[in-house]
């Protein structure tokens, strides 16, 4: 009897895992068959936003169905994400999120979620190198001007960001850290108006990623001082690296990553990240990518592997640079 109830327990636990793999293998081949959100959980019109578009646009081609972007911004980052968070795990809600995925735990003292333990990674998707850039009226004439005058005129100079756990907020913190000075920081709620104020006057510094400055120094709006790393950009090939003016240990890169809701189907996540790889490696989206001053990551940093690494390291390196600043959310 024993033994009969024994092959009877074990027949079932067998249909079960069955049934499970069976189940698991028809959401994967339907998937995905209705249109998929995009959650990009900063304001419209930003870096973040273009570049949601563009993976956004070119992922639908792989994928079959259409993608929309859902701009849920507020909280640096955090309403969009939670958002995502809670959602249903089937792979039609997704997060494309930047260093505020890394930083806001550190900022907020009862996140509502973890970065690591409710989410899925599916890949990184871009590398974005940060510029410093002054208005046009900024009194040094190159690079090591810049670093002379910043350090023997801190309280004259005013250093815009587009507020607290952003990604010019992170570049002012290190660029003030290896400067060893303290500049009077101006907070925006975004990008833009930062900038604007930077091309109107208003403001002195800014220190932000290539995206929303590139255009910018190259229309002479603004003037670029130095890359934020150990080489020139591309984009900016006669703006030098700040380390040609000897300083060191400042370099600082934002990279977009996509993830899903924690217990998305294997199988699902295996698609979006063979979606996302076509993608990195379309010449169109690398075209308008580089126009924008941002880099499409390489087909081995578009794997959940290497964005799970990236985000422990922005998590130790990043966010340990807030919590040495004392800086906190309002």
């Amino acid at each position: 009897m024993k033994r009969k109830t024994l092959l009877s327990w074990a027949g079932t636990a067998l249909a079960v895992l069955s049934l499970g793999v069976s189940v698991t293998s028809a959401v994967a081949q339907d998937y995905p068959n209705k249109p998929i959100t995009m959650v990009m959980p900063y304001a419209p019109g930003g870096p973040g936003d273009a570049i949601t578009r563009v993976y956004a646009a070119a992922m639908q081609k792989h994928l079959g169905q259409q993608i929309i972007v859902d701009n849920t911004a507020g909280a640096s980052g955090t309403i969009g994400t939670v958002k995502v968070a809670r959602a249903k795990p089937d792979g039609y809600t997704l997060l494309m999120i930047h260093v505020s995925h890394a930083t806001n735990q550190a900022m907020y003292k009862n996140l509502p979620y973890s970065p690591v333990d409710d989410f899925e990674p599916i890949g990184q998707a871009t590398m974005g190198p940060m510029v410093i850039v002054a208005r046009n009226e900024f009194p040094a004439k190159d690079l090591n001007e810049f670093v002379a005058y910043v350090k023997a005129n801190p309280t004259k100079i005013s250093l815009a960001h587009a507020g607290v756990g952003s990604a010019s907020h992170l570049c002012g913190l290190m660029m003030m850290s290896v400067l060893n000075v303290q500049l009077n920081e101006i907070p925006y709620k975004g990008t833009g108006p930062a900038l604007n104020d930077l091309m109107g006057g208003q403001v002195d510094l800014l220190c932000d990623q290539t995206s929303g400055t590139v255009p910018s120094v190259k229309g002479g709006k603004i003037k670029a001082y130095a890359a934020a790393g150990k080489v020139r950009l591309p984009s900016l090939p006669t703006t030098p690296a700040i380390s040609e003016a000897g300083v060191q240990g400042f370099d600082i890169n934002i990279s977009f990553g996509l993830y899903a809701p924690k217990g998305t189907p294997k199988a699902v996540l295996e698609q979006l990240t063979v979606a996302l790889q076509k993608s990195v490696n379309d010449p169109d989206v690398r075209k308008r990518l580089d126009g924008m001053g941002v880099t499409a990551v390489s087909t081995e940093q578009a794997t959940p592997a290497s964005l799970r690494a990236h985000l422990k390291n922005e998590i130790e390196t990043l966010g340990g640079l807030l919590i040495k600043a004392g800086v906190k959310a309002n």
